[in-house]
């Protein structure tokens, strides 16, 4: 009996152990399942085109408001925006993790991934922009007419500090401005969208490709921005910024691309030219003199061009009779209105005649406002446009800022009219309710930084003209970037 009771006791063990064995087994099988879900699903997440520093660096220098940095965001777009958070340790299908904000854009539905709160901020200029639908505005969108939409989840696009080009005459934060909320403002127009800003895409269209910007500085305020949209998408060491004269190029070697900046502040010759030694009160200009700058425009691919703030000192204009090479100082005066058609006149005629309309795009900038009077948009109590911190969004109010509308007629009477087609950018009317944008007091004067003293005194010392950087010449951009990548 005992060796049946023994053999029966070791067959029970030996079930026992297979069992066990079962056990250990299935449970390896579903360990493994689960991870091999989890690498799929990581991998979806972040696929291998991204490295995985860069993945660590974007997640962190992006601050998302009121959670952790360790952030990757994802931005739907359609009749509303749903921004999703997944912080590193917790899972995506937590419904905590999940924040909705109003969108006005119900005709574009995209998936991107924001960093540092930007569509084209990071150093990686967002990544896998190659595999993203290419949207085209439509031909008769009318970008111009629509409102300014607060969004500080796709604006800035990029972050002041990141861009190593910009000037210290538009660094406001970097210069003492405390409220930043000026660089959140998203410009959306009545009856479309404009197209996401792809620095890569832009890039890629400007390969082997020449893009100058002409005139006085707001176009050079222009400049910086776009340099600071596109500089972003570029390796370091890639990159590099040059001055020759009244030329400054930014040049992106791996694209053997350009971008440039020419001073000519009423773009006809004129005792302004001088592009660091130009402040002068009694301006003199050569209306029908312009082959002197001109012969510096030709062979570009996309051209840029403004004149307007330097016309505003005097109602009336002085002429010069005869040239500045023959030492001539006779003058005689003219009103504005008819000084500038005259300039616009010479100049379409040199655009019409040097300029390739099969390779060439041409755009006109129309006036960037001032803000001088705090009256103008009902504020008595204002000191120019020094402490405004958000824009006019009463849009229906009749606004007037001091604008010349008789320049803005003549330059889009006159680019109407033109053999070559050239694209008027209307950006007056709605920078005009930009009086929050200005660089104020956080700026240099002279090429100094303006003193506590002086920032104490605004009424002396606030820069109304120009705009800060991030800010609205970003939106000016925005638009020459929807036209750019509209044409085949």
């Amino acid at each position: 009996m005992k060796p049946t009771t023994a053999a029966a006791a070791a067959g029970g063990g030996r079930k026992s152990g297979n069992l066990s064995v079962f056990v250990v087994a299935m449970s390896i099988f579903i360990f493994g399942c689960f991870m091999y879900n989890e690498d799929v699903k990581s991998i979806a997440e972040y696929p291998f085109t991204r490295p995985t520093q860069e993945v660590q660096e974007n997640e962190t220098d992006f601050n998302f408001a009121g959670g952790d940095q360790n952030a990757a965001v994802s931005v739907v777009v359609n009749s509303r925006t749903v921004v999703e958070t997944e912080v590193e340790g917790s899972s995506s299908d937590d419904d905590d993790q999940k924040q909705e904000v109003k969108s006005t854009d119900p005709e574009i539905e995209t998936n991107v991934e924001e960093n540092n709160g930007g569509g084209g901020g990071g150093d990686d200029g967002g990544d896998d922009e190659e595999e993203e639908i290419i949207e085209h505005p439509a031909e008769d969108c009318d970008f111009f007419t629509g409102e300014w939409v607060f969004d500080n989840v796709t604006h800035p696009l990029y972050r002041e500090n990141e861009c190593e080009f910009l000037t210290a005459q538009v660094t406001c934060m970097k210069n003492g401005r405390r409220d930043s909320l000026y660089q959140n403002w998203r410009w959306q127009p009545r009856d479309c969208s404009l197209p996401k800003f792809k620095a890569r895409l832009m890039l890629e269209k400007m390969r082997n490709k020449r893009l100058m910007f002409v005139g006085d500085s707001l176009n050079r305020n222009q400049w910086e921005s776009m340099i600071c949209l596109l500089q972003s998408a570029v390796p370091r060491g890639s990159k590099s910024l040059s001055k020759t004269g009244s030329l400054s190029v930014f040049k992106i070697q791996d694209y053997n691309a350009t971008v440039e900046f020419y001073w000519a502040p009423f773009l006809v010759e004129s005792n302004s030219d001088d592009p660091d030694m130009h402040s002068i009160l009694n301006r003199i200009i050569m209306p029908e003199s312009i082959e002197k700058h001109g012969r510096n425009w030709k062979n570009v691919d996309y051209l840029v061009f403004n004149t307007y703030i330097w016309w505003m000192n005097t109602a009336a204009m002085k002429i010069l009779r005869g040239s500045f090479d023959e030492g001539v100082t006779e003058f005689e005066e003219i009103p504005r209105p008819v000084a500038y058609e005259r300039v616009l006149t010479t100049w379409s005629n040199w655009v019409d005649r040097n300029v390739d309309r099969n390779r060439t795009q041409v755009f006109f900038m129309s006036m960037s406002p001032l803000h001088i009077k705090s009256l103008d948009w009902n504020n008595p109590d204002g000191i120019k446009c020094a402490k405004e911190t958000a824009p006019i969004l009463n849009t229906s109010m009749p606004l007037n800022v001091g604008t010349d509308r008789r320049l803005f007629a003549v330059a889009a009477n006159v680019t109407k009219s033109m053999k070559m087609s050239v694209s008027f950018m209307n950006i007056t009317a709605l920078s005009e309710y930009r009086k929050d944008a200005h660089t104020s007091v956080h700026t240099i004067r002279q090429g100094k930084m303006v003193t506590p003293e002086q920032q104490a005194d605004p009424a002396t010392y606030a820069d109304c003209i120009h705009w800060c950087l991030p800010g609205l010449p970003d939106t000016w951009n925005e638009f020459l970037y929807a036209r750019i990548i509209s044409r085949p």
